[in-house]
This record gives structure tokens, sequence and C-alpha cells, in this order.
């Protein structure tokens, strides 16, 4: 089984699944205990979700679960959200704070996993962005994500619905971070928020290159969005799918009509 799924589109836009997968290999699976067996800390339906959102666009999916290795976190396993509750390069608990493991993983496994998964995801990401870029002048990566709506572990409260992640603004073009959070606003019966909790991952921070034509933005869907429950088994809800997926849609239209806009700018 391939680590990395890529579609190849022709869009200046790409979008990146790092979360979707839910494979864990066997000798990985034989580890982990009764509760990390239950992979519930998926991006459940992500890559379904977005699936034709547009159709030209090419997608970057990783196909191993997060708790072999997470795709989005920095390889030297520094935190993503210093002082606050997180997971890291190998989860050792799940987002509640439950351990998964019932034999934790040694570092000569972590870095197995490093250059067995996390590598070449991002080999296969970099690789699209670069191509991307040689076609347009400029690339925009849309980095998918999703999560539960209430997890106190992490977060007080319950979740907006749009989570808009930019690094501060960093990662981007303002006018990518200001039609995202357009969209989102305008759509009636969600909530949205900008660089609240979820500011943009290691994957957007990473790759954020503006002055060169790399800009990445991040979004992070509250999972009552779109699942039928944010309990197992996890399912699709299709009538709050395809109501999601206009919004969504709309979106990732408005980015690819920015991106001749920004090839002026950049190049």
């Amino acid at each position: 089984m391939s680590v990395v799924e890529v579609r190849r589109g022709s869009s200046p836009v790409i979008l990146g699944l790092p979360h979707t997968g839910t494979h864990v290999p066997p000798e990985v699976f034989e580890h982990l205990n009764e509760e990390g067996r239950r992979l519930r800390d998926t991006d459940w339906h992500i890559h379904r979700l977005y699936d034709g959102l547009p159709e030209d666009a090419t997608s970057v999916r990783a196909t191993f679960h997060r708790y072999v290795i997470d795709a989005n976190r920095d390889p030297s396993g520094a935190s993503l959200y210093p002082g606050q509750n997180t997971t890291g390069l190998v989860p050792t608990t799940d987002f509640d704070g439950a351990p998964i493991w019932a034999r934790e993983p040694d570092e000569a496994e972590v870095a197995r996993r490093l250059a067995a998964f996390h590598a070449p995801y991002h080999a296969a990401l970099a690789a699209e962005i670069e191509r991307v870029r040689a076609l347009h002048g400029v690339v925009i990566l849309y980095d998918c994500h999703s999560i539960r709506s209430t997890i106190p572990f992490l977060f007080e409260g319950r979740l907006p619905d749009f989570n808009i992640g930019t690094d501060g603004g960093r990662s981007c073009d303002p006018r990518i971070e200001a039609a995202a959070r357009e969209v989102c606003e305008a759509a009636k019966g969600y909530t949205s928020v900008l660089n609240g909790r979820f500011r943009g991952g290691w994957t957007v921070r990473h790759y954020a290159r503006p002055q060169e034509g790399v800009h990445t933005i991040q979004m992070e869907l509250a999972q009552a969005t779109h699942l039928a429950s944010e309990a197992p088994p996890f399912a699709y809800d299709e009538a709050k799918g395809e109501r999601l997926r206009a919004p969504l849609a709309m979106i990732l239209q408005r980015l690819a009509a920015l991106a001749t806009e920004l090839k002026g700018l950049d190049r």
C-alpha cells in the first residue's frame, strides 16, 4: 500500500490531506492499546467531503493514520503549540489525554517511521508545490483538517465550525485570508474564527513563502458539520456534507481566482 496518494490537477490550488488515512501496519497496530485501536482522532471523511472541490485541484493525501506518525508535525519533535496541550510527532495519547499505546515506540522506531511515512508524504507534497508553482508562478496550499467540536483536553467550550489558520497572517497574502473568512462569515448557520485555537500546523508554517509565490492556509472543520455523530462509528452525514460542500467550493474557487492577481505581485 502506498503511503501517499497524489491526484494531479491543473489548478493553482493544492489540497493537503495529512490526517484522513486510517492505515496502521500490523507491526504498529499490535502495540496500540484498546483505546488506540479505535483511531478516534482521524479526520473522518475529509477526503470525501472535498472530493471534486474543485475538479482540477491537485490533492496529496497521507494514507497512514496519525498514530503511526503525524504528517502535520515538525520532524524534530518540537511542539506545535508550546505551553498548550497537544499531541506530538508520534502521539502518546489521544485528544482526550488517554494513553494509546500498550508499548510506546522508542527513538529507533520513531526514526524508522519518519523515513517510511512522514518523509515520503512531504516529498510528494513538496514536489507538487514546485510543479504547480512552475505552471502558474504561484501556488496556494490549502491544508484540510477536521476535529471533534468539543475536546476539553485541547480547548475550552465548543469549537467554531470553520477554523481558519494562517499563522497570524504570515503564511499567505492578506487577500487569501480575507477571501476565506468572507465566505465563512457569509455561510448561514455556521460559525467561524480566524487564527483561534488552530492557527495552522507545521505544514502551513513550513511551506509558507508568500514572497516567493507559495501561500498556505489551513481549514480545521468541526466534525459536527459533516458527521452524523462525533462518536463511533463516525458516519458521514450526506445531507450535512452536501450543505457544507457549497461554502467549501466557494472558498476554493475564490482562492483559484486570486492566484491570477497574486502571480503579478509574487513573480
